[in-house]
């Protein structure tokens, strides 16, 4: 008898759990790498255990919120550096439009461990003799316009296949005599990722066989308990 998890999964399996990763996002649940990495397994997962491991620490459903009441509108978020440098990195909160500024500056705004509260990410980038440098994970879309005189303005991101359902990053940049860069993970100084980061814990999954890795390390268990209950008994005898 086939084992439940192991039923093959569907295309609407996989974008319903999309989904539902989506909505956690936007709840604050995951952060944007961690939606980027598990968006990115979804869709190359086989069955429904595969699945169901993207989804186990998050609340069952996956059903979108009710619409809220609505809100007097935010202003953007501005991240100015005049003659100077302003980074943004690490843990931080995006619920509202972006603005970066640099003037004879840097401004640096790394997107991947912020809480995305958003269904995108907006931001307006304007470098004046300077660099605005924004740090995504790879495998989001990233949609840049705007213009650049006597600058530039560039996108270096592994993005992902089309048609998938992933994160979007919207860049409006106005380069004059500066730059305005995207770039991804592979270009980036990497971040210390832990053991249930999903993209290593993916492609650990599936370089080993990993029930029969699990069956090994019980085996090795019970022989080591053995051996030493072995020698605990030639203890007690006085060998």
């Amino acid at each position: 008898m086939t084992d439940p998890g192991e039923v093959r999964a569907s295309d609407a399996e996989r974008e319903a759990v999309v989904e539902q990763l989506r909505v956690a996002s936007v709840e604050g649940r995951l952060t944007l790498v961690e939606l980027t990495d598990r968006t990115e397994a979804a869709y190359s997962a086989t069955t429904h255990a595969e699945l169901a491991l993207l989804t186990q620490d998050l609340p069952a459903g996956g059903a979108a919120p009710a619409p809220a009441s609505p809100r007097p509108e935010r202003k953007r978020r501005w991240f100015v550096g005049v003659m100077g440098d302003t980074k943004r990195r690490g843990s931080w909160r995006i619920d509202q439009e972006l603005g970066a500024v640099a003037v004879m500056g840097d401004v640096l705004l790394d997107l991947r461990e912020a809480e995305v509260r958003t269904d995108m990410v907006d931001i307006t980038a304007v470098s004046v003799m300077g660099d605005v440098k924004i740090i995504v994970p790879d495998g989001v879309h990233v949609d840049l316009d705007g213009m650049a005189i006597m600058g530039d303005k560039k996108i270096d991101v592994l993005e992902a296949p089309p048609g998938m359902n992933v994160p979007v990053v919207r860049v409006h940049a106005y380069a004059v005599m500066g730059d305005v860069k995207v770039f991804g993970d592979s270009r980036a100084k990497p971040l210390r990722r832990g053991f249930a980061a999903w993209r290593e814990h993916w492609r650990q999954l599936h370089g080993d066989d990993w029930r029969e890795l699990g069956r090994q390390l019980r085996h090795e268990g019970r022989e080591l308990r053995r051996q030493l209950g072995g020698e605990r008994d030639g203890l007690g005898r006085g060998y």
